[in-house]
């Protein structure tokens, strides 16, 4: 029972060395050949692939990737190439930032009292002087009544300090002309010495009389400065007790509450204005010179929607840790739809420059690693130029670095090399 296994397996054996080792006997014995010719033909095949193999060029194994067209002694490569011409664009600085209200401020109280209004709810519209927060003005108006009465009352002291100056000028006057009279009555021998002397004396106590009143009449004026500070004071004191809106905008918290008590500095409320809206965001120092004021901008919001505006601030001092310089864009918001704090993708117009708009699959590499493109020269052959990206899109890539005009290669770029001969097939630029 053991025989028939190892039969089978000799013929399976058997079969299986005539269909791969002499494979080619086989099939030359299948179609009636001679097995010498055969063998013969299978040498030389043999060689010629060992001398393929042993040859090795990436070349060979390019060419045979791409359609090639032989002329006389020469083989050239089939490519498609790209008919470019460079074109002008916008060289755009582009940066990530957020818009802010163009006015926010936080009202607050400068006195001490308590609120008698009724609250105003966050999201209310508010124009300029609109009433936020009253508060209680307590004694406040009886100080200014006295502070006006002691005004009037230092206002009646000026005309009797004049009316004192007066009579001291006069009596220094009537003393002075005595004086005169004694001396020269006393030069003649009419008059005594205790006359002149006497004579003298009134002439200084008026002297001093007239010093007196003018001091009277500087305090009286003194005392109506004083007074009028003072009603100044109590008309700014009572004025701080309706806390009114600074600008036309938006109350972004709740006025304080009814009853509360206000300190100084206590906020009342907070007013941002929205009707215009500030993007902010910061430059590299390597950029911040392409920026200029007064450049076109436009911004995505996170939540799509498109903005423009002009840049109105360029900040000359760097931030200390980021190296980065703040620019302000100004665009217009009147209904209001742009909020305060959201993230915007800007983009800043800056000077143009020309580049060429080409499939992002033309780029390649060149044996240092450089990033280019190769094109057809005049001669027929390769050139290679490497690029810049200046912008990336979906159906494309703008790049600098080539000629004005340039035959870029962007269908078998990657099996030729600088100096190969190609057979280019022309294709133009979609627009």
């Amino acid at each position: 029972m053991r025989v028939i296994p190892l039969l089978t397996a000799a013929v399976v054996t058997a079969g299986l060395y005539y269909a791969v080792i002499e494979r080619d006997t086989l099939l030359s014995f299948a179609r009636g050949e001679d097995s010498t010719d055969t063998t013969a033909a299978a040498a030389s095949d043999g060689a010629t692939a060992e001398a393929a193999t042993a040859a090795g060029d990436t070349a060979a194994a390019s060419t045979a990737a791409t359609p090639t067209t032989t002329d006389g002694n020469n083989t050239s490569v089939g490519v498609v190439a790209l008919r470019s011409s460079a074109r002008g664009i916008d060289s755009a600085v582009v940066l990530r930032g957020q818009t802010q209200a163009i006015r926010q401020v936080e009202v607050r109280a400068e006195t001490t009292s308590t609120v008698l209004s009724e609250p105003l709810r966050k999201g209310a519209q508010v124009k300029a002087g609109d009433l936020l927060c009253k508060l209680d003005p307590g004694t406040r108006p009886s100080t200014l009544l006295e502070a006006k009465a002691r005004l009037r009352e230092a206002k009646i002291r000026i005309p009797e300090g004049q009316a004192r100056l007066d009579e001291a000028r006069a009596r220094l006057k009537e003393a002075q002309i005595n004086l005169t009279a004694a001396a020269k009555l006393s030069e003649g021998g009419f008059a005594s010495e205790t006359r002149l002397a006497a004579a003298q004396a009134a002439e200084r106590s008026a002297v001093a009389g007239v010093a007196t009143a003018e001091t009277g009449l500087e305090t009286a004026g003194a005392g109506i400065e004083a007074a009028s500070a003072q009603v100044a004071a109590s008309e700014k004191e009572l004025s701080r007790l309706d806390i009114l809106a600074p600008f036309d905008g938006l109350l972004e918290s709740d006025t304080a509450e009814l009853g509360s008590l206000m300190q100084p500095g206590s906020l009342c409320a907070t007013v941002i204005q929205l009707e215009t809206i500030k993007l902010v965001g910061y430059v590299p120092e390597a950029e911040v010179n392409r920026v200029t004021i007064g450049a076109m901008a436009r911004a995505e919001l996170a939540n799509g929607r498109l903005t423009a505006g002009k840049v109105t601030f360029i900040s000359r001092s760097a931030d200390p840790t980021t190296r980065t310089f703040e620019v302000e864009i100004t665009v217009p918001n009147p209904d209001l739809a742009i909020r305060d704090g959201q993230t915007a993708d800007i983009v800043i117009s800056a000077e143009g420059s020309k580049a060429h708009y080409l499939p992002q699959s033309s780029l390649t590499l060149n044996n240092d690693g450089q990033l280019g493109v190769r094109v057809v020269n005049t001669d027929q052959t390769v050139g290679f130029y490497p690029v810049s990206l200046l912008r990336d899109e979906a159906n494309g890539v703008w790049v600098g670095g080539l000629p004005e005009q340039a035959d870029v290669i962007v269908v078998g770029q990657d099996f030729v090399v600088a100096g190969v001969t190609v057979a280019p097939t022309y294709q133009e630029v979609s627009q």
